[in-house]
């Protein structure tokens, strides 16, 4: 449950700090006051969309702090994800920046918004002005119902089995779709491998014949380089090997004079030693160059084909060969496609088999459930002024998707003797604010005894609604409040009245500039609160002397 709320530079709020505490806490305040802004602060702690519109003028960030008490299952989540917990308060920090980007911190070390998500529903729920609406949605309502009937990993497991079953389907219908126009390019990829496995190219060829075609052009000027180069070293008057040997021989007779000429001759060994291998390479490599005009124009030859395989299919022969094996998969893949589509019809078939018996199962325990959460809403509905209302699920076949095999409608009969029928055709705003209540109350359910509270949320669930009905709210409310911390943004004496700790929301110009401010409210306090909301400006004795009676009659 939430324990502690700060908010700073968010909307009209400057910086605000509460707690809040277990039983019914509620919010009230003129309307603009700033009621559902704490609320909004609140769903971002839990995940929700950030925008930078809501950063307050002058600053540059906004800033939103949460301190729970989370129980065994958030702190599996965190576990989950890397975070250390140590059985003590969580606390949740989210800031948005002034670029639309936010920041996101659990026990003070960076975040991730998707860890926030998961999270939230082992911390709190939410149900604002707009969530109503959504009881119009079918796929809202389908969810409402699976939540109900605890049918999370049945519908798993059908999606899971969905998207199989659909990702076969969509091949089948790729590989049909396109076989004429594969049959009609088959010939033309046929004609392309025969050609480039004909020319039977190696990598690395062309730059070998690029070599070859160099030296066999230039034969003779190599022959004359080649033979200059010989002649100095060996043939030569005065040539370099000759003479170097003959230095040789005088420093031999040198040191048997004189020793310490023998480290000279040492010294010169080497040279000797490379001379005579330069020599000996020169005369092999004339040996082996000549003049070949056949090979010329066979390599020429050569590297034409090549070029001409490149401007075809690639810049160079690795690229070719690539090409090569790309035409061979699809000629394979034509070829083989018939097969292919046999193997996949059966899949698909294998899938539907499967598809069809766990989106039944799905549909059994929705059409079981769908009667007791009727029944169950229908008894809910009871307090609220609503006793005669019929409220049906009907669970329809649908498409097959993602979600099962079934379309949901959630069917009303606010008065006796019509016809259920969808809500948005005949619920009106209040009887709809009752509805919703009456939905969160049986999806909320029981918790054992010691377990930790989650949070639930109401923003403004009085919409439309007085007399006999506000009260009956304000009864269920106070029921939740029992099992459940509940926060509540209402506007309504009636209701106010069953608070178990009551907050003021109000605004106030500061340093000229208009601000927000909550306080928490003792008896005495919340009894001129209640007074105000039914006197309006001007607070009279009566209005005193009837919210001390509304009080009364909430505590009896």
């Amino acid at each position: 449950m939430l324990l502690e709320l700060a908010v700073e530079n968010y909307a009209v709020v400057d910086r605000i700090r509460v707690r809040f505490h277990t039983g019914l806490n509620l919010l009230t305040g003129e309307t603009g006051s700033g009621k559902s802004i704490v609320v909004d602060a609140l769903g971002l702690l839990l995940g929700g969309r950030s925008s930078a519109d809501m950063i307050r003028s002058g600053s540059e960030k906004a800033r939103i702090c949460g301190v729970f008490d989370a129980g065994d299952r958030a702190a599996k989540v965190l576990d989950q994800a890397g975070f250390e917990t140590d059985g003590g308060d969580l606390l949740l920090e989210r800031e948005i920046l002034s670029n639309g980007k936010s920041r996101v911190y659990v026990n003070n070390r960076p975040a991730t918004v998707a860890l926030l998500k998961d999270l939230a529903p082992h911390l709190g729920d939410i149900h604002g002005q707009h969530d109503q609406q959504l009881l119009f949605d079918p796929i809202s309502q389908l969810a409402l119902l699976d939540s109900f009937a605890g049918a999370r990993g049945q519908r798993l497991k059908a999606r899971e089995i969905y998207a199989a079953w659909k990702k076969t389907a969509d091949e089948i219908a790729e590989l049909e779709s396109n076989s004429r126009e594969k049959n009609r390019l088959l010939d033309l990829w046929q004609f392309q491998r025969k050609e480039i496995e004909s020319a039977a190219l190696r990598v690395g060829e062309d730059a070998e014949l690029e070599a070859e075609r160099k030296i066999q052009q230039n034969s003779g000027k190599l022959l004359e380089l080649a033979g200059s180069a010989w002649a100095l070293l060996y043939e030569d008057p005065g040539a370099v090997w000759p003479a170097t040997r003959s230095v040789a021989k005088k420093l031999d007779d040198l040191a048997k004079i004189d020793a310490a000429m023998a480290p000279v001759r040492q010294a010169l060994e080497p040279a000797l030693i490379a001379i005579q291998d330069v020599a000996y390479t020169l005369r092999d490599y004339l040996g082996r160059v000549e003049a070949n005009p056949a090979r010329l124009e066979e390599i020429e030859n050569r590297l034409a084909a090549i070029e001409k395989m490149k401007r075809k299919y690639g810049t160079g022969v690795a690229e070719i060969l690539d090409f090569l094996a790309d035409v061979s998969r699809k000629i394979e893949a034509v070829e083989n496609s018939g097969e292919r589509l046999e193997a996949l019809h059966r899949e698909r078939a294998g899938l539907a088999a499967k598809y069809s018996e766990a989106a039944g199962v799905l549909t059994e325990l929705r059409r079981a459930k769908a009667v007791e959460l009727g029944r169950r809403v229908e008894e809910e509905l009871k307090p609220l002024a609503m006793d005669r209302t019929v409220f049906r699920i009907a669970v329809q076949p649908a498409e097959w998707s993602e979600t099962g095999a079934d379309k949901v409608l959630f069917l009303v009969s606010p008065n006796a003797g019509e016809e259920p029928k969808p809500m948005e055709k005949i619920a009106s705003g209040g009887e709809l604010s009752r509805i919703a209540l009456a939905l969160k109350t049986c999806l909320v359910g029981g918790r054992a005894s010691g377990s930790v509270q989650r949070t639930l949320v109401f923003d403004e669930i009085d919409t439309g609604i007085g007399g006999r009905a506000a009260e009956g709210v304000a009864r269920r409310l106070k029921a939740l409040a029992a099992e459940n911390q509940v926060i509540c943004v209402t506007h309504l004496a009636q209701i106010a009245c069953f608070a178990d700790h009551h907050y003021r929301v109000g605004k106030l110009e500061r340093n000229g500039r208009t601000v927000s401010e909550i306080d928490e409210l003792d008896a005495t306090g919340s009894t001129e609160e209640i007074g105000r909301m039914l006197s309006g400006q001007v607070l009279t004795p009566e209005a005193i002397r009837n919210a001390q009676e509304l009080v009364r009659a909430a505590r009896a």
